[in-house]
């Protein structure tokens, strides 16, 4: 099975592109088939458009869409890596989420409720934020994030979060402290995967 990154950085020099290279690299050291979707490189188009929710509607999934359900169907593993910018996730990432992540493909409805359909998928997010972690924490932020990413999006469509790892203040750190927070991200691979 593979493990599918879903990136969205649009600077290559960020660290959040070293957080990319540490889990792809940790990943393929242990012989695991690793594919990456970064979303700026792939320019990925976000907007939920008419003309796409009324193909879905007729069965008829449009190409960019299919494309990445295809590649989430065969992993095993979905790794989200991205900022949080205004207390959210990127623009572009957030656009694929509602596109790719659609009805009758993550989800869909029963007599109960909502089904989720992804079930069997491992789910981690990785993100970073200027706040210092302490700032974040003692206001709810964390938790919110934790909330909005690990049962709004993943326990919803069936993919069990193993991990959601926080990195504040990545853009006042020094280099010893990014190497630990490396660290942490290979520690936490190897712990689940």
């Amino acid at each position: 099975m593979k493990k599918l990154i879903v990136f969205a950085h649009q600077h290559q020099e960020s660290f959040n592109r070293a957080i990319l290279d540490q889990v792809e690299s940790s990943l393929r050291e242990k012989g695991q088939e690793v594919i990456v979707r970064d979303l700026y490189k792939t320019n990925f188009q976000p907007v939920l458009k008419p003309e796409d929710t009324d193909s879905m509607k007729v069965g008829k999934i449009p190409q960019d869409i299919k494309i990445e359900q295809d590649f989430i169907s065969e992993s095993d593993v979905i790794i989200f890596i991205y900022p949080i910018w205004w207390s959210n996730m990127p623009a572009i990432l957030k656009g694929y989420l509602d596109r790719v992540f659609s009805f009758g493909f993550a989800y869909t409805m029963g007599d109960q409720g909502a089904v989720p359909l992804l079930k069997g998928k491992k789910g981690l997010i990785i993100n970073t934020y200027g706040a210092s972690e302490e700032q974040y924490e003692s206001i709810g932020m964390n938790r919110a994030f934790k909330t909005t990413m690990d049962v709004g999006v993943f326990g919803f469509t069936g993919i069990e979060p193993v991990d959601h790892l926080l990195f504040g203040s990545v853009t006042t750190v020094d280099d010893l402290a990014r190497k630990k927070m490396l660290g942490k991200v290979k520690e936490t691979l190897n712990k689940h995967f």
